[in-house]
């Protein structure tokens, strides 16, 4: 890592410019044979010729500025065929290095800026947006068929069923992606397997939770579904998955305007959810086909617990705040995807201030101003939200501040400081709101602000130095 140089003291700058023009019109001189009658001949001992050396320095300055030793200018001047007569009777100096090292005086040093790179981190805006929206359409299906069913009184199993997915999603998701890291088809045969297994685990657990009944076929509707768009999400066929979600939004857009009756309702997410699981097993037949991996070692199981149990906490406070304002659960789920464009961008910029950046003090600092940025620029959008649909913006805020932080974090490998701090703020706040503690409804904005300071502090620790980005 190094800073910009800066040029010498003491008119460098305007000397190198009367160098450069002085080189439009001066090249470098023939090199005359020791016969030419035009060639002046020095006596041993005799002062080197000044003008000489000047239109020397002026013609070669653009490649002598870089040097960082004489040597490299003995090296360049030999290079162009001076021989030791043409320095002695042409430029009246006693060997190839003197001359060298009168070139390397007369020319300041000039250390031009590497040509820019591609960002490597540049986000696909158009994705992430998308991705944002598909986080938040299923809960189309709902809308729909709420009517349907007594959605009051089979809320808590679905909602039980949804924190398991969640909670196995997240680490069925980092594990397919350590996967894909070592072949396409043995990724797809974790995410059939997991996939398979968290949908029926989140399944039982609605059933333990209602005791049975109508609210279980709903559960498994609603597991399958969440496992095959995971399925998706992590193959990247974000447009497959909007693709099959199109009868939800249909039939959404035609509520405001009209009754569409039972049968329209029930069959709208059923044709959604068949057509999902279609475009999901045509994903994963294309990745199962490909060739296996060779020498691959499988990833630890233990290596996703923590992405896991991130995911439960996550789940918990969401959930939560939930609870106190339905709407803005809402908002804070389309904005995932701005979140993740905003994770990218981080690290673009942090790999650019490497650049710019000449000591560790100074990068600590870029990265503390990028780490408010991104903050800044991810949680303006959510203050009016949070006014518009009636909810604290306070809680809602550093939620979102809580969860971003740790989604940093988990960006750069460092799950378990994440997991853990999100677990803790997620169990005070869910025992304190069960059990009706005084604190009351201040607890969840205490629990993730204190989330948010605390991951905010290890993000600067751990990713406030130069080789968390190298």
């Amino acid at each position: 890592m190094s800073g910009p140089m800066a040029l010498e003291p003491g008119g460098a700058e305007q000397d190198t410019l009367a160098l450069r023009l002085a080189a439009s019109a001066a090249r470098l001189p023939p090199h005359r044979p020791a016969d030419d009658p035009t060639l002046v001949v020095r006596l041993p001992g005799s002062e080197p010729d000044q003008a000489e050396v000047d239109r020397l320095a002026a013609a070669m300055a653009d490649r002598v500025g870089p040097a960082v030793h004489p040597y490299e200018v003995a090296a360049l001047l030999e290079s162009e065929g001076l021989s030791a007569d043409v320095v002695r009777h042409r430029y009246g100096h006693p060997d190839l290095f003197s001359l060298a090292s009168a070139l390397y005086e007369r020319v300041p040093r000039v250390h031009p800026e590497p040509p820019p790179t591609p960002d490597p981190w540049r986000p696909d805006t158009v994705r992430c947006l998308l991705r944002g929206a598909l986080f938040a359409l299923p809960g189309l299906a709902h809308l729909l068929a709420a009517p349907l069913w007594q959605a009051a009184r089979h809320a808590p199993a679905l909602v039980a069923a949804a924190v398991v997915s969640w909670a196995w999603g997240q680490a069925l998701g980092h594990r397919a992606h350590l996967r894909l890291a070592t072949g396409r088809r043995e990724a797809g045969r974790t995410l059939l397997g997991g996939g398979v297994l968290g949908a029926a685990l989140a399944t039982t657990t609605a059933a333990a939770v209602s005791g049975g009944g109508a609210a279980v076929p709903i559960a498994a509707g609603q597991s399958v579904y969440l496992a095959a768009a995971g399925v998706l999400l992590v193959l990247a066929r974000e447009r497959l998955l909007l693709a099959a979600l199109t009868p939800l939004v249909a039939g959404a857009a035609v509520l405001p305007w009209a009754e569409p009756g039972p049968v329209p309702r029930a069959a709208l997410p059923l044709l959604a959810l068949a057509a999902t699981l279609a475009v999901t097993g045509r994903a994963l037949r294309e990745v199962l086909g490909a060739p296996p991996a060779t020498g691959a070692r499988r990833p630890r199981l233990s290596a996703s617990l923590p992405y896991g149990l991130f995911g439960l906490a996550a789940a918990v406070l969401v959930l939560l705040e939930g609870l106190r304002h339905p709407y803005a659960v809402i908002a804070l789920t389309v904005s995932m995807g701005p979140a993740e464009w905003l994770l990218y961008r981080y690290r673009g910029w942090s790999v650019a201030a490497l650049r710019t950046t000449a000591t560790p003090a100074a990068f600590l600092l870029r990265s503390a101003g990028l780490l408010a940025l991104c903050l800044a620029v991810y949680l303006l959008p959510l203050t009016p939200a949070a006014l518009l649909t009636g909810s604290d913006p306070a809680a809602l805020l550093l939620l979102a501040a809580a969860l971003w932080t740790a989604l940093l974090l988990q960006a750069y490998g460092v799950a378990w400081p994440s997991a853990l701090i999100c677990l803790a703020a997620a169990g005070c706040a869910a025992v304190v709101t069960l059990l009706r503690l005084p604190p009351g409804q201040a607890v969840l904005p205490v629990c993730c602000g204190t989330a948010a300071l605390c991951l905010s502090a290890c993000a600067l620790r751990l990713l406030g130095r130069p080789s968390a980005h190298a």
